[in-house]
């Protein structure tokens, strides 16, 4: 055999081991089988991961509308609710009856008209001075204790949700960490807390309890304790980790209003003078010319003139306080 026929059978049996090696070993061997098995995984894999990342949108997309749906309601009810009596004086943190508020007001009003009356001589400023007496004074002192008493509710209210949060980092239950706050804070919000107690106790749950906290307290502060509260109950999560967010958030809130009252301070402090002008001038003018200024009380057109002139620096002082006082 020559060499031309020696290597026409090397080439032969070379592409004869090439077509057994690519066509016949891997159904021998089980590589085709492994292959389709792998392609197989990984096509139900796709599908799995594919299922999962929907049902992980969908549960997110659940929990959004849950939460949007829990805020919606709460903002429901603080808008339709309309404040009886009761609970202004609630508010304002007085033991007050309706009817000891009513007495008060009618002795008000009687000592407002004989003031009016003692002072202009006339009867026709009676029932003005009446009105004002029986309905502004003490709509004015409830407005009053009520801003007096929400603000140290909003000044130690941090240091309430900081001991919640404590306690729930310990192991503690919710409802314990709120009876602790309603045996040991400092008021008003250990009345206000041994109120949520008291309805829990009444077979409410703490996220009602809230809800009336807000009512008696409409702050957004409280607001905003009620909609964590409510949210955990309904969708669950780090109670914790939420309460600790909120706290932050309130220390903020008061940081900038206390830095929004340093900036404004100057603006309150001139608009003190404006309205002091001109009764510190009647006075100097009445020290040095009291005949001159005794006109405006003496005579009835004097006395038209100071009505009216009372009347539009009442409107330019509500105009200043409403352009130098911020809403956080």
């Amino acid at each position: 055999m020559d060499l031309n026929s020696l290597m026409f059978v090397a080439l032969a049996m070379v592409a004869a081991g090439g077509v057994f090696y690519v066509f016949v070993y891997p159904h021998m061997s089980g590589e085709a089988r492994a292959e389709k098995r792998q392609a197989a995984l990984k096509t139900g894999g796709g599908v799995v991961a594919s299922k999962r990342v929907v049902e992980r949108s969908t549960d997110a997309s659940a929990r959004r509308k849950q939460v949007a749906d829990s805020l919606k309601e709460i903002d429901n009810k603080a808008k339709t609710k309309k404040l009886s009596l009761d609970a202004r004086i609630s508010q304002a943190g007085l033991d007050w009856t309706k009817s000891k508020f009513m007495m008060v007001s009618v002795i008000s009003g009687v000592v407002g008209g004989g003031l009016v009356f003692y002072v202009s001589g006339e009867f026709l400023y009676i029932p003005p001075g009446m009105l004002i007496g029986g309905f502004g004074v003490p709509n004015w002192f409830l407005s009053f204790c009520k801003k007096r008493r929400i603000a140290k509710f909003v000044k130690e209210f941090p240091n309430a949700v900081d001991v919640i949060i404590r306690g729930i980092k310990a192991g503690l239950p919710l409802g314990d960490c709120v009876r602790i706050i309603a045996g040991e804070a400092v008021e008003p919000v250990r009345s206000e807390f041994r109120q949520i107690v008291e309805a829990t106790t009444m077979g409410l749950s703490i996220a009602e309890g809230c809800e009336r906290l807000v009512e008696r307290v409409p702050v957004p502060e409280a607001n905003f304790f009620s909609i964590v509260i409510n949210i955990q109950q309904k969708a669950g999560g780090n109670l914790s980790e939420a309460l600790g967010n909120l706290s932050r958030v309130l220390r903020d809130r008061a940081k900038m209003q206390m830095k929004v009252k340093a900036m404004s301070s100057e603006a309150k402090a001139s608009a003190g003078i404006i309205g002091a002008l001109p009764f510190i001038v009647t006075g100097l003018v009445y020290l040095s010319s009291p005949g001159y200024i005794e006109l405006l009380w003496i005579t009835s057109t004097g006395r038209m003139v100071m009505a009216v002139a009372g009347f539009w620096m009442f409107i330019g002082v509500m105009s200043m306080k409403k352009m130098i006082n911020f809403d956080m």
